[in-house]
């Protein structure tokens, strides 16, 4: 029997998620959406405006936000769009109040967990065990997603069922899913994608030009296509949406934060300034260190990844670093498809 989705809980209420309730809205679906802050609770209730993440777009009546996460636990499924780093955390807290009722989980963020390098779907199977898992990502800047803007995007769910009852309830003439089994794929190019934002981000600070970018995108597909392999991603998802349609998206506006932050970075600006000015989690900066920390585990040559965390977490100079980026020994471009 085809599962029905009319009610969706959303559990944080950032931009992205704020983004989705509209998407959600649009497909005819109603859309709780739990935020931690009590001031964006009051805002999208009484202004139907996310006035502190998304300000200026205009939400509508039926969209509702609440702090309580156990008012989600009826839903028919819930997205999961709270930054990586505090998933863990805030899935331990709605297993609290969850009941047996076991809606399916759709993991909306991206990134790694910086103190185990965990995907976000191991996360959830410990904190939330024994519930349907399914993971969206790809090219979506939030604004232009709110905005009704097109978009496109992978669905990643194992169950063929589950995924076509996903894609028919959220779909809408602007916001296309494409359905792929491989969940491990869709997480990895959402996560290191980040970290290459912040590298390209650093070569346009430091002005090093357009052709500087695409070697760091095509370079970085590279790494992503290694990492995916040793990780169990194919690579038929990374080089679609959620892998290198994202990647490019990413490297190359500065609407991404983590672009921005490689901007900022590369034009002197400390890093710990950088983020007591943000609202918003850069997940790139967690992530670095956790994609490193793993190609040395499994033996993975990834020098940007490697390089963007020396950077921001490792106290390396941008000029060093560079020159060490500059200075590799050359070699054949075809071995980017396996692990060394």
């Amino acid at each position: 029997m085809t599962q029905s989705f009319q009610r969706i809980g959303i559990i944080g209420g950032g931009a992205w998620g704020t983004a989705l309730a509209l998407v959600l809205q649009r497909a005819g679906r109603q859309a709780l959406l739990w935020a931690r802050e009590a001031e964006v609770v009051l805002s999208v209730n009484t202004r139907h405006e996310n006035n502190f993440f998304l300000p200026g777009i205009e939400l509508t009546a039926q969209i509702r936000a609440t702090n309580n996460l156990s008012d989600l636990a009826a839903c028919d499924a819930v997205l999961l769009v709270t930054p990586t780093q505090y998933t863990r955390v805030t899935c331990k807290q709605f297993a609290k109040g969850s009941g047996s009722h076991k809606p399916p989980i759709i993991i909306c963020a991206k990134g790694l967990e910086a103190k185990t390098g965990k995907l976000l779907t191991e996360i959830v199977s410990e904190e939330l065990p024994d519930r349907p898992v399914a993971v969206l990502s790809g090219p979506s800047f939030a604004i232009e997603v709110a905005r009704d803007k097109p978009a496109a995007l992978t669905l990643a769910v194992e169950d063929k069922q589950l995924g076509a009852a996903i894609a028919q309830g959220f779909s809408s003439r602007h916001f296309r899913l494409y359905h792929t089994p491989d969940i491990i794929g869709a997480q990895i190019g959402g996560a290191i994608k980040n970290v290459m934002a912040v590298a390209c981000g650093i070569t346009a600070g430091f002005r090093m030009g357009d052709n500087a970018r695409a070697a760091i995108i095509t370079r970085g597909l590279a790494e992503m296509m290694r990492f995916g392999a040793a990780l169990g991603g194919r690579s038929e998802t990374l080089m679609g949406l959620s892998g290198l349609g994202d990647l490019v998206l990413t490297c190359s506006s500065v609407q991404s934060r983590n672009m921005s932050l490689g901007m900022a970075l590369g034009q002197g600006t400390i890093l710990a300034d950088i983020l007591a000015k943000r609202a918003g989690v850069t997940e790139g900066v967690f992530t670095a260190a956790a994609a490193a920390a793993l190609a040395r585990k499994h033996n993975i040559e990834m020098p940007i990844c490697t390089a963007v965390d020396a950077v921001l977490n490792r106290g390396a100079t941008l000029e060093d670093t560079i020159e060490q980026l500059l200075s590799r020994p050359l070699k054949a471009e075809s071995d980017w498809s396996a692990p060394t």
